[in-house]
């Protein structure tokens, strides 16, 4: 991707999470990140666009912190922590928002990422296989197939929300 068009997409991409509620800033980067030239602060998106070797990694980053219930996302710093349900629910959210953006799913899911497997989910989530979805939906976010058709309303990569907006549910036995 040239500079041009790549400043194009980093600058799509920034609008688009200003508008929902993410917040971001461009700044240098000092030190070893998890993903080139990004990282969180205290739930701050912040890339330096020297180092940003992936502009849709912004996308999958903020997914993060999207998907993440709110009393969380300020906790965030340095990165969004590894728990494996939100990273599905971060990588299907990522598909949805670089469609809803006309941004090429390709950028998001490049052969850098992903342990290699950019491609392969790429593959799948345009052939309509997606895995996250079931997440999103619990959380309030999107609907599948058969409770949108029921609801009247697109199902995913369509978002109803694009930040999940109540705490986690309790896993502790009600008394």
């Amino acid at each position: 991707m040239s500079g041009a068009a790549s400043n194009d997409v980093v600058e799509r991409i920034v609008e688009f999470l200003c508008a929902i509620g993410i917040a971001v800033r461009a700044e240098p980067i000092a030190g070893k990140t998890f993903l080139p030239g990004i990282t969180i602060d205290h739930g701050t998106l912040v890339y330096d666009p020297a180092q940003l070797a992936h502009p849709g990694d912004l996308l999958h980053e903020a997914g993060h912190i999207a998907v993440a219930p709110p009393a969380r996302r300020a906790a965030f710093d340095r990165d969004a922590g590894d728990s494996p349900p939100e990273e599905m629910m971060a990588i299907a959210w990522s598909y949805a928002a670089a469609l809803h953006i006309a941004v090429d799913p390709a950028i998001v899911f490049h052969e850098a990422g992903y342990r290699g497997g950019g491609g392969y989910i790429l593959e799948n989530f345009s052939a309509g296989h997606f895995f996250g979805v079931p997440m999103l939906e619990y959380a309030g976010m999107t609907l599948d197939r058969k409770r949108a058709a029921h609801g009247g309303v697109a199902p995913f990569p369509h978002m109803t929300r694009w930040l999940r907006d109540e705490p986690e549910p309790s896993l502790a036995p009600q008394e």
